[in-house]
């Protein structure tokens, strides 16, 4: 298992911008594929992106694409999500979460059984 902490969650104007961060323990990090997620109030967990161990590829759901971008520095065992022209509707805990698999695949990503550590979450207000 490992172990993962989120920040820079906050309050944001709608049309703003944040950068969540996702510092993750342990020496194996450059060999994980990470994924993020968010859920809303009376809503379930959803996907947003992920991105594989080098960085080098990446996937988001549609609704954040094009605003969001999932990068990883492997030299901080940290993974980001930055998060652009924000709507009330992007309002939600964020949660990291590492791909269990050991492999990278783009099959499954959306799926929450596909991570087996995840976050405390962090979140995100935004006002319009």
């Amino acid at each position: 298992q490992v172990q993962l902490v989120e920040s820079g969650g906050g309050l944001v104007q709608a049309g703003g911008s944040l950068r969540l961060s996702c510092v993750a323990s342990g020496r194996t990090f450059s060999s994980l594929n990470m994924g993020w997620f968010r859920q809303a109030p009376g809503k379930e967990r959803e996907f947003v992106a992920h991105i594989s161990r080098s960085g080098a590829s990446n996937t988001y759901a549609d609704s954040v694409k094009g605003r969001f971008t999932i990068s990883k520095d492997n030299a901080k065992n940290t993974v980001y999500l930055q998060m652009n022209s924000l709507t009330p509707e992007d309002m939600a805990v964020y949660y990291c979460a590492r791909d269990k698999r050991p492999y990278y695949s783009t099959s499954y990503i959306t799926e929450t059984a596909t991570y087996d550590s995840w976050g405390q979450g962090t979140q995100v207000t935004v006002s319009s």
